[in-house]
């Protein structure tokens, strides 16, 4: 036992000196000109528990803010309450065993005395290492299409959102706009330079929350306000599994720890999060949903039933520049994967990386003007594809990882306080699989691509301006 012990100290002391080591090249080469040190380490570069913190908050909660209230109508505001509550807690569950994969990963490869100096660890590489190329394999196809499509929601989002402002232009074509826009994120190298986007990103994701909750509070309960929810099964588990997908922002968790100088503090930031995220989620969709209640079945974008304000607008263009900071936070890794596969991760001009990067936007523009039904495609993403890319596949991979007894008294990183044996991690783990399979993928993507086919059969693919009030020419003819 002796030896055991000392063999587990010895792997997290060569962990822990290869970040510290990385974190003083990083000083010494900014310490060369102190003025420009200072600035770049305020706005760009970013690695400290706070970075990921506020990282892990801005990525969780994006347009989806928009869309629960939407999800409340379809289930009801108790379920929705509760669901978001659980979904949260198993969401920051699976982000901790990614954070533990990733350490595990990691400290092996120290041992090889592998550098990372100039390469950014990703989830699948991460499963290869551990677990082999089938899992490898697994791991890519689920996350990148998960991001892919995450990308394509913001884009969908972005479209919604402007639309409210200024009504000239149709959704496709604002679609086509902010595609080009939000192709600029290519010249953002790594997630280490997202530190004032993400606070930035927070702060308005926070005052939209609020500004739902107290515009929706004065504005007082809409005449003749109803709540049935939740009257079909389909519409209950399509706002569940909008819920899912809400809690499951944590597909771009390796590539935020790979951000910071000290990788093994990020085990509970993410819960720490989603606790904050509790406070902008539930306020404003109960707020919302209270006052247009069963309205909201056709407004899946909670803006639509407010009243124009300048206090609306600056929720909107707030939240365009979000989406457009959590369309980089899906897309980097992404570009990541794609700089590897043509050999271009290594170079440190950003102007070569960037070329090298766009033909990835070009896939997410195409699919956000195919599909523009921003809401249902929230569901349909959150049950197939955010099921096993942040819930089903890590909980595996960790019991796959710790399955024999002599990996788990070898473990870099031993269970939890509050689950103190590996029996409990292993029977949680077993719960989440099994909850999720059954819940979110099963019943939650039956009900998902029902409700998305409808809106298929409903308005069409290329959608020229999805739920859009019919214009006063058209009401007459």
């Amino acid at each position: 036992m002796p030896g055991e012990k000392q063999a587990e100290e010895a792997i997290v002391e060569s962990f822990n000196e290869s970040t510290e080591n990385e974190e003083k090249e990083v000083e010494l080469e900014e310490k060369g000109d102190h003025s420009i040190f200072s600035v770049k380490s305020l706005l760009w570069h970013g690695g400290s528990v706070y970075d990921a913190w506020f990282s892990c908050a801005s990525n969780q909660v994006a347009q989806v803010l928009l869309t629960l209230p939407y999800s409340f109508s379809q289930m009801g505001m108790l379920s929705g309450i509760i669901l978001q509550i659980f979904y949260g807690v198993l969401g920051s569950w699976t982000a901790y065993l990614i954070s533990v994969l990733y350490i595990e990963y990691r400290s092996r490869k120290e041992k090889e005395n592998v550098s990372f100096k100039n390469h950014v660890i990703q989830w699948f590489e991460a499963l290869d290492g551990l677990l082999g190329p089938y899992w490898k394999a697994i791991g890519l196809a689920f996350n990148c299409t998960f991001l892919l499509f995450g990308s394509v929601i913001q884009l969908i989002a972005c479209a919604s959102n402007i639309y409210y402002i200024n009504d000239k232009l149709d959704k496709r074509t604002w679609t086509y706009i902010f595609g080009a826009c939000c192709a600029t994120t290519v010249f953002i190298p790594s997630f280490h330079n997202y530190r004032i986007w993400s606070f930035l990103g927070l702060a308005m994701t926070t005052y939209t929350a609020w500004y739902l909750t107290i515009a929706s509070l004065v504005h007082g309960q809409a005449e003749g306000v109803t709540y049935q929810g939740p009257t079909k099964l389909v519409l209950y588990f399509t706002g569940a599994t909008n819920i899912l997908y809400t809690f499951g922002g944590h597909a771009v968790t390796v590539e935020i720890m790979h951000a910071m100088w000290k990788p093994q503090k990020f085990k509970s930031i993410y819960l720490l999060a989603t606790l904050y995220v509790f406070t902008l989620t539930i306020p404003s969709a109960t707020s919302v949903y209270w006052a247009f209640g069963d309205q909201l079945l056709d407004h899946s974008n909670a803006f639509s039933l407010l009243p124009h304000s300048a206090w609306r607008d600056a929720a909107v263009i707030l939240m365009l520049i979000h989406q457009f900071i959590t369309f980089g936070f899906a897309c980097t890794p992404l570009y990541f994967v794609w700089e590897k596969v043509v050999g271009m991760h290594e170079p440190k001009s950003i102007c070569l990386r960037a070329v090298c990067r766009l033909p990835v936007v070009i896939p997410i523009w195409f699919l956000a003007i195919i599909f523009p039904f921003f809401g249902p495609i929230n569901s349909a993403v959150g049950s197939l594809l955010v099921s096993f890319t942040v819930y089903i596949i890590p909980a595996l991979a960790h019991m796959f990882t710790y399955k024999s007894a002599s990996a788990r008294k070898n473990a870099a990183e031993k269970p939890p306080f509050f689950l103190p044996s590996w029996t409990a991690v292993y029977a949680l783990n077993t719960f989440t699989v099994i909850w999720v399979l059954v819940i979110g993928f099963g019943l939650g993507g039956w009900a998902s691509m029902a409700n998305f086919i409808k809106q298929v059969d409903t308005f069409g693919l290329f959608a020229k301006c999805y739920q859009c009030p019919p214009s006063p020419s058209s009401v007459h003819h």
